[in-house]
């Protein structure tokens, strides 16, 4: 049954992923992301969070190996840290910054301890 949750992790990152990747618009919203007068930031999303989740996710369902996992928990991990240090100097909504954390921090904790 634990073997289930490395797999189903990564089916998560994808998905979520593909929001940013085929709805960089909707994405936008949900982060309160603005774009202004160039469609680069449209870009930006599509590229870095959209398929670059996309194909980490797909890397570790194709691989299925444990340090593809582990690495995609050390991405976890460092979009953790980013949230971390955004709450302590950005001042974001607290309440939603911290349920994202939880959704980076959680699986990290889990793709790094149980792949090692």
């Amino acid at each position: 049954m634990l073997d289930l949750i490395n797999p189903v992790l990564a089916l998560l990152t994808v998905a979520l992923g593909l929001f940013g990747f085929l709805a960089p618009r909707y994405t936008a919203g949900a982060l309160h992301l603005t774009t202004t007068q160039s469609t680069m930031g449209l870009s930006e999303l599509r590229a870095s969070a959209g398929g670059l989740f996309v194909a980490l996710g797909l890397g570790c369902l194709i691989l299925g190996e444990p340090w593809a996992y582990l690495m995609l928990g050390v991405a976890y991990a460092g979009a953790g840290a980013g949230r971390l240090l955004s709450i302590a100097l950005d001042d974001p909504p607290k309440s939603k910054a911290i349920l994202y954390f939880a959704f980076e921090a959680i699986p990290s904790a889990w793709l790094i301890l149980w792949n090692l």
